[in-house]
């Protein structure tokens, strides 16, 4: 019914419902009404069984009565007094602000509103230009609430999942819970949510000041950006205009609004520490790694600069990493704050800190679905070196890097020495086994990967690398070089190839440089870019090294997986058309390895580490503790050398040069506590000659140490060079061909049970409705949430070797659910092709108008190509559902075909879906 069939108070109710709606206030029947938020109740009730306009609510108290007329109606002393008898006349049921009556009147005729505040004697009423907000009614009777005043929150530019989490948010702030868990895949908008959730917490409650912890420095120029610019605010003025936004550079910067942080920075400033103004990471930020080792937490001391009410919000980017392990105290010490986690790889720890209150779970696969991210394919290069090791011959000359030092020297090799797989780039690096995997990228990226795109060398489809170690990184580079270099006439681009990595230089810029600089092509990173770095152009991701944590695997694979526009993707290579996909290009098999997830118990004993250990023995600082450490650590590095045909000389140079060998220091450890001969350690400041006599010959013996140090970091040997060989290049088969096995089996034990998989099965003469499509969906799912038909058509395209798998459109037919039908169908063998019931409606549209039997008119055949368009997409419909689902095209149809509609349509249905 349009509004010109409306009454004029009707009208005047939906312009008066969305002033109320734009102010902030949900307009809800009385039957409807939830305490929580700031709502305004339609003819809400009043004493004597009289009914007011609006009554508008906060914090479950009543606050303002609006009385609604007409256009027309002048709003005079007759409506006043009506207002105002509803307001001094409320329910005894309802609270109110004041006692026994409702402060403040609202007079609107959908043209101008009215305002009075009756807490002032003699108050006249006032002309306003638009309706006070929850927020600005709270302030005019002087009262305050923690979160009554949060504004309705509109949904109109907001993907589902950011609007769900805030709504699911701040509930669970109203219900006393003070952490929240969002658990958002890559490219979902964390950032935007979090700024989101902060300007409304500082804008409608008593929050004031608000921590974003970021995972590394890197990541906090881009949190500024995003936070400076988000602009979803009262009157549209971006939040850097209201608000002050800092990165915690210096240490006064700590006195921002909202600010931006990593965990140790925090940690400097709440421990006195002078920060140096920079913005680089550095190996001190990197704790990918270290906060997996179980370590109590950093310890504060007594002598905190901040009051532990500081911050009243706390959001944690990437928060399975920075609420365990050594940092947990920092966050502890805030312990009032309300916290929001933010992370797409949750871990148990992490939920377990958030008490499992999951605001919001939007997956991988979702966001695929929604054009968020695009799926990825497989694609391996296996050579012999890279799954069978090598062996460097006897009387070799090899070189030779120690790591802790970089000092580089020639060994001749005594025996032959067989090396393994896991042992490439990390101890052995083979330059050619390392171009060999390169040069068959190279030559697959224009013939396997993207066959379609013209063949232009200088715009590749930007690539990382990711490496096992900073000068693994380095042989990348230099191989990718030697193996590019062929397709460039004047040599490779300057900055073709790049390293990220901490050694680096400014790794935001080059992250910048290689989203948007033509010429960067190929980046090679070791952990630096594995996460909360957004790179839209990239298009592969390619493995070099191994992981086993399948968080961090699912950080490093998602750096490909972000959508982009034709037009942006071009800028940056202009031979692409679009990106439908990323592929993961697994040199060293890191698709098919078992991926665990850490398990940390915080608070468990420190593991100081080598060089700080004997700095502390060095001191004096013999603890037992102490002792049995270096104990452990001498009896590592003999098991270690002891019988190691490449690097065993250096443990032998240890003994000759010091005439004593690691082990030694170990047993005379274990025989003083086996012997019980040791008195207890009290303090450094104590003689201790007992407990120093034991490990005097290394402690007092820098070379020593700096030898011991030197073969518990390692060594790098350089194999000669020699042939290796491609075993294996082209996309993964095994992953998908269980996936589909799997999906197979649960179609055909459920072909009796579930009614579309039945008639497609017996082939019965019956039509497939949506119905029983959805009720076909929902089954898969329920049995596996990676049953949808996208996700099962890719993978019966990654096993097809017969070219019978059409390739599906993602963008315009990726959520048909007539897509099952063709699935099954394939799958039962009924078809012997896999083809989208999109790419066939043409044709089988135009052999239903020229079917022999009947002719129909223009306006007929455009009713039935519109009914058509539904039925290719959902399945087949009747007259009366069609009435259901569109009213209008139901009443056009039934008007061009009169009683034979229904008959058209089961017409129509069967020669666009056909029968089984």
């Amino acid at each position: 019914m349009g509004n010109d069939n409306l009454l004029p108070e009707q009208r005047a109710r939906i312009i008066i419902d969305r002033q109320l709606n734009e102010a902030g206030w949900e307009v809800v029947n009385r039957d409807e009404y939830i305490p929580q938020k700031p709502q305004a109740i339609r003819e809400a009730l009043t004493k004597g069984g009289k009914e007011s306009d609006y009554l508008l609510f906060v914090d479950n108290k009543a606050i303002a009565v609006v009385e609604a007329k007409r256009e027309e109606n002048a709003l005079g002393d007759d409506v006043a007094q009506q207002a105002e008898s509803y307001a001094n006349n409320p329910k005894s049921w309802y609270g109110t602000w004041t006692n026994s009556f409702i402060p403040l009147v609202y007079l609107a005729n959908s043209k101008k509103i009215m305002f009075k505040n009756l807490l002032e004697e003699n108050s006249e009423y006032v002309e306003i230009e638009k309706m006070h907000s929850p927020k600005k009614m709270l302030k005019i009777i002087k009262k305050q609430s923690e979160y009554g005043t949060l504004p309705l929150l509109e949904k109109e530019g907001l993907r589902d999942c950011q609007y769900d989490a805030e709504i699911a948010f701040e509930k669970s702030l109203m219900d006393n819970k003070n952490k929240g868990l969002a658990v958002l895949a890559t490219g979902a908008g964390k950032t935007y949510l979090a700024c989101l959730a902060s300007y409304r917490l500082l804008n409608y409650t008593p929050v004031d000041r608000i921590l974003f912890l970021v995972d590394r420095n890197n990541l906090a120029r881009q949190t500024e950006g995003e936070f400076s610019k988000f602009d979803r605010t009262e009157n549209k003025i971006m939040l850097n205009s209201l608000y002050s936004i800092k990165r915690l550079r210096k240490n006064e910067d700590i006195d921002g609004d909202i600010v931006i942080s990593t965990i140790q920075k925090i940690f400097s400033v709440l421990t006195g520490k002078r920060l140096i103004e920079t913005d680089d990471d550095d190996e001190e930020d990197e704790i990918y790694f270290k906060d997996y080792i179980d370590e109590p937490s950093v310890d504060l001391g007594d002598d905190i600069t901040l009051p532990p009410d500081y911050f009243k919000f706390i959001i944690i980017d990437e928060c399975h990493r920075s609420i365990y392990g050594k940092w947990k105290s920092v966050l502890d010490y805030f312990s009032d704050a309300k916290v929001l986690g933010l992370t797409a790889t949750p871990t148990p720890e992490a939920y377990a800190y958030f008490n499992n209150n999951i605001i919001e779970k939007y997956t991988y696969e979702e966001s695929v679905l929604d054009g968020v991210n695009v799926p990825n394919r497989i694609y391996e290069i296996s050579t012999k070196k890279s799954t069978q090791g090598g062996i460097i011959e006897m009387d070799t000359d090899i070189e030779e890097i120690v790591k802790r030092t970089g000092q580089q020297r020639t060994l001749t090799v005594k025996q032959n020495i067989k090396y393994s797989s896991d042992d490439l780039d990390r101890t052995i690096i083979d330059k050619n086994q390392i171009r060999t995997v390169l040069s068959a990228y190279r030559d697959s990226i224009y013939t396997s990967l993207f066959p379609d795109r013209e063949e232009k060398w200088e715009y590749i489809p930007k690539t990382l690398i990711f490496a096992k170690s900073d000068k693994h990184a380095d042989e990348i580079i230099e191989a990718i070089n030697d193996v590019f270099r062929e397709k460039f006439a004047d040599g490779i681009p300057q900055g073709f190839a790049q390293k990220i990595t901490y050694s680096a230089g400014d790794s935001t810029q080059l992250i910048r440089d290689l989203n948007f600089n033509k010429n960067f092509r190929i980046a090679v990173t070791v952990t630096l870019v594995a996460t909360g770095t957004d790179v839209k152009p990239l298009e592969v991701v390619m493995f070099m090294a191994d992981v086993k944590s399948d968080v961090l695997y699912t950080q490093m694979k998602g750096r490909g997986c972000r959508s982009i526009s034709s037009d942006l993707l071009k800028e940056v290579t202009p031979n692409a058309d679009f990106k439908d996909c990323f592929y993961i290009v697994d040199a060293v098999g890191v698709t098919k390895t078992e991926k665990t997830t850490p398990r940390v118990e915080p608070g468990g004993k420190k593991k100081t580490s080598l060089k700080d250990l004997l700095e502390e023995l060095a001191h004096g600082y013999l603890t037992d503790k102490n002792l049995m450490l270096l104990r452990d650590y001498c009896s590592t590095i003999t098991n270690r050398y002891v019988n190691n045909a490449l690097f065993g000389v250096h443990l032998d140079e240890f003994i000759d040069a010091f005439d004593f060998s690691p082990i030694s220091i170990s047993q005379k450890i274990q025989n003083a506590f086996d012997e019980q001969s040791l008195p207890d350690f009290v303090s450094p400041s104590e003689d201790n000659k007992e407990r120093f006599e034991i490990i005097n010959d290394l402690i007092s013996n820098r070379e020593a140490r700096n030898k011991l140090l030197e073969l518990h970091r390692g060594y790098i040997a350089f194999a000669p060079d020699s042939e290796d060989e491609i075993i294996n290049v082209g996309f993964a088969v095994e992953e998908a061909q269980s996936f589909i096995d799997n999906f197979e089996k649960y179609i055909f034990e459920h072909k009796d049970s579930i009614e579309a998989l039945r008639i497609i099965y017996n082939s019965e003469k019956s039509l497939i409705t949506y119905s029983m499509l959805k009720d076909l969906q929902d089954k898969l799912l329920s049995e596996n949430k990676k049953y949808v038909p996208y996700n099962i058509w890719k993978n019966y395209k990654r096993i097809d070797e017969d070219n019978n798998v059409s390739d599906l459109d993602l963008k315009k037919n990726v959520n048909a659910l007539t897509n099952l039908i063709q699935i099954v169908r394939y799958a039962f063998k009924s078809s012997d092709k896999l083809v989208s019931l999109f790419g066939l409606y043409s044709q089988r549209f135009n052999l239903y108008v020229g079917s022999t039997n009947h002719s129909l008119t223009d306006k007929q055949i455009e009713v039935m190509n519109e009914i058509g368009k539904y039925i290719v997409e959902n399945g087949s419909i009747n007259d009366l559902e069609l009435n259901i689902v569109d009213t209008n095209l139901w009443k056009t149809g039934f008007s061009a075909f009169g009683q034979t509609l229904a008959s058209e349509m089961h017409m129509l249905s069967k020669y666009i879906i056909g029968v089984a």
